[in-house]
């Protein structure tokens, strides 16, 4: 069997740039295990693995594993993903349905000058616990930061639009790129409050069109780092606009966020987030994405 295997570079026009994902574009006869192997093969944050198996109700299936598990749903490789399945059938635009374990949902292909951009249609807007107490001095410790370093206007949430992340608002631009997380603490906490991911963000993004700057860690699933966050700047669309940190102008708003600057890959994606009765209900995240390789693997 030849498996077709793509790395992609999604939230960027440039390689080496952006948040990096492995694409499997003919899973359709892997099972489980096998997915899982080449993902840590691979060593990315997450590569995504399509089925190709069309139903009335779907036109594809994607499933996503970290090197260490699988994941209900990733931003970045969706993004790349169907950037890849676009180029792969020749389509300029269009909708995908998209079979994943956080529910079946869309994905549109657009023009974007001479390529194209996806747009990805998120799960359902759920806000979970406050970190606060005890947990919250874990967070801090884990974060290894200061209770003055937070947003004393915004609390510490667990927030999901398909796999939950903590919103943590701290201060400053300086302290967001100075972070050097301890693991071990974050990890159990995760456990404790059964959420993996940890996006600290900060309204000091010192570019003009960019509303935040932001870091994402989730140790708990082997991943240290994730340079550019979909299932992060998704959940913090919703959680800006809840608490009245963007405008909302006829039910929606937009903005553009940056990630992965402190770490050498810094990429950019627009947030959509539209509301209803003035609370967040859909939000959509939009990216372009660049292969940097592609190639195949003899099983």
């Amino acid at each position: 069997m030849k498996i077709q295997l793509y790395q992609v570079d999604a939230f960027t026009r440039n390689i080496f740039s952006g948040n990096p994902a492995g694409v499997v574009t003919n899973a359709d006869d892997l099972d489980e295990r096998t997915m899982q192997k080449i993902a840590r093969e691979m060593n990315l944050s997450e590569t995504a693995f399509i089925i190709n198996e069309k139903t009335y109700a779907y036109d594809i299936e994607v499933r996503f594993f970290t090197p260490s598990s699988e994941v209900p749903i990733c931003g970045h490789a969706t993004i790349s993903a169907h950037y890849v399945y676009a180029k792969e059938h020749g389509l300029r635009e269009g909708t995908i349905r998209q079979k994943t374990k956080a529910g079946i949902l869309p994905v549109e292909i657009l023009q974007d000058e001479n390529d194209l951009k996806i747009a990805m249609t998120q799960a359902q807007v759920i806000f979970g616990d406050l970190i606060e107490d005890e947990n919250r001095q874990k967070l801090i410790e884990g974060l290894v930061i200061k209770d003055t370093d937070l947003c004393g206007d915004l609390p510490i949430q667990i927030v999901s639009t398909g796999h939950s992340k903590v919103m943590v608002p701290i201060k400053s631009k300086q302290t967001l790129d100075s972070l050097r997380i301890r693991e071990g603490i974050l990890s159990d906490l995760s456990a404790e409050i059964d959420c993996n991911g940890y996006y600290v963000f900060t309204f000091d993004s010192r570019e003009k069109k960019v509303l935040t700057s932001g870091r994402m860690f989730a140790p708990a699933i082997g991943i240290s780092e994730d340079p550019v966050t979909g299932n992060a700047n998704g959940p913090l669309g919703a959680y800006l606009a809840k608490y009245d940190k963007i405008k909302i102008i006829e039910d929606r708003c937009r903005f553009t966020i940056k990630q992965g600057e402190a770490i050498g890959r810094k990429g950019y994606m627009d947030v959509h987030v539209f509301c209803k009765n003035n609370e967040p209900d859909l939000v959509k995240i939009i990216g372009n994405a660049k292969i940097v390789f592609k190639t195949t693997i003899d099983l």
